[in-house]
């Protein structure tokens, strides 16, 4: 299995000099959660990017660095915003393959339960799934990228109905 780290708000920390909460350039909200494990994961840092600013070039570089692993089993983090954007451009190329987006609502710095919480779920999902596919993990479900969903009015991930 092979953690990529994309950015977004799970990553997100706050900058004391101008207030603002950014996306480091590091994977240490993800390597902080890892610690507690007794497995160990590869992780590679990618992009760290807002995603509202990623683009179809960071998707394709997604999908390239899915392409040229040895892996068949990959967790994205991810920001929430467009999750669904990379999911489904990702869905187009790989079926031979186990991908599952997360990502968190509240920044890891702020409130580690529920990035925590999504990445252990993630993992355990895809240490017992059987099939390939591109699944979301989000709020407590984990489900095919296209029967969940971002409900901005509430702030958290539904299943489609």
């Amino acid at each position: 299995m092979l953690i990529l780290n994309s950015g977004g708000t799970f990553n997100k920390k706050y900058n004391p000099l101008n207030g603002k909460l950014e996306i480091p350039y590091n994977n240490e909200a993800i390597e902080n959660i890892l610690k507690s494990m007794d497995v160990k994961y590869d992780l590679a840092g990618l992009i760290y990017k807002d995603s509202l600013d990623m683009t179809m070039d960071d998707r394709k570089m997604l999908a390239r660095v899915i392409m040229e692993s040895e892996d068949d089993t990959f967790i994205i983090v991810h920001g929430t915003d467009t999750m669904h954007l990379s999911a489904e451009f990702l869905a187009e190329i790989f079926d031979d393959r186990k991908i599952v987006l997360i990502g968190a609502m509240k920044p890891f710095e702020i409130d580690n339960i529920e990035a925590t919480l999504n990445l252990g779920i993630a993992i355990g999902f895809t240490r017992a799934l059987q099939e390939n596919g591109v699944y979301i993990c989000m709020s407590g479900h984990v489900e095919p990228w296209d029967k969940i969903y971002k409900n901005t009015k509430f702030g958290k991930f539904e299943v489609a109905k």
